[in-house]
């Protein structure tokens, strides 16, 4: 089974992230020109949270906050999970599926390597699927 170190070395390896005094706009701006849904909220290189386009549309939206005046702190979400690059794939689908969360943040050693998104795991697992189909359509046909 592959690990998440294997989806690391095929992703870009910038981490996108912002503190937790950026206003609400700048990271959805910042968001916006990346064409991200989440972001990391890390300062001293410390993970604090994560702020993702669900917090903003139920913490921010659904209150009447003001995107300009609110800072991520106050919406972001805190007491993350995380797993690291030994992770397989099968653990992280379970732990994404089972806490109804899409991002994962990948941490070693105190500190952040990357970022799996639920779409990282399905594109793995479709991958993989389409290597085994050729594998047995090669061997049934030898």
């Amino acid at each position: 089974m592959k690990t998440v170190k294997h989806i690391l070395q095929s992703k870009p390896s910038a981490i996108y992230s912002v503190t937790s005094s950026a206003s609400v706009l700048d990271a959805l701006k910042f968001m916006m020109e990346k064409n991200i849904s989440a972001l990391l909220v890390i300062e001293n290189e410390q993970l604090l949270g994560i702020f993702t386009e669900r917090d903003y549309a139920r913490k921010v939206v659904l209150h009447g906050k003001s995107s300009k005046d609110t800072a991520i702190y106050e919406v972001m979400t805190f007491n993350l999970r995380t797993v690291t690059q030994s992770h397989t794939i099968e653990n992280c689908m379970v732990l994404m599926t089972t806490n109804h969360f899409r991002h994962l943040p990948v941490v070693e050693e105190g500190k952040v390597v990357g970022m799996m998104s639920i779409g990282d795991l399905v594109k793995c697992v479709i991958e993989d699927q389409k290597e085994t189909i050729n594998q047995l359509q090669s061997y049934i046909t030898s």
